[in-house]
């Protein structure tokens, strides 16, 4: 288990702190909900998860196959939805990957992306269309 505490600090600032590491990050409510916008939102973090958890597991698949995927990238398009509850509607997800690659390759990998936690244990209300862009 990962222990991650949360200090909120007023005026819709938090600051987290990964137990292993001690590693720190602050959040601020976005514009559109009464924040200032100065940090990610804590909405914007399940974006970046998501995005960073696919180029994590196919990173694994790709040591695995010995597969060079360094460089490859991923942008995550979050979009809110405009009626209550308020909550992530879609998040769209580009990866590129700079590299030539194979079919059976790029297969292993699309399917590992697809894979990845955060993906699977988002809500299936929560949009999430995946596109992939090779070489």
């Amino acid at each position: 288990m990962v222990n991650i505490e949360i200090e909120y600090q007023g005026d819709l600032h938090c600051k987290a702190t990964h137990g292993p590491s001690g590693t720190e990050l602050s959040t601020d409510a976005p514009r559109d909900n009464q924040g200032r916008g100065e940090s990610f939102s804590p909405t914007d973090l399940v974006a970046t998860a998501l995005g960073s958890c696919m180029l994590t597991i196919m990173g694994i698949a790709a040591r695995t196959q010995n597969i060079d995927i360094t460089g490859a990238t991923a942008e995550v398009g979050k979009e809110m939805t405009a009626t209550q509850p308020r909550r992530i509607q879609r998040l769209t997800v580009k990866i590129h990957v700079p590299h030539p690659l194979g079919d059976a390759d790029k297969e292993k990998l699309e399917r590992a992306a697809r894979a990845c936690p955060v993906h699977k244990s988002l809500h299936p209300d929560v949009e999430m269309p995946l596109e992939f862009v090779w070489g």
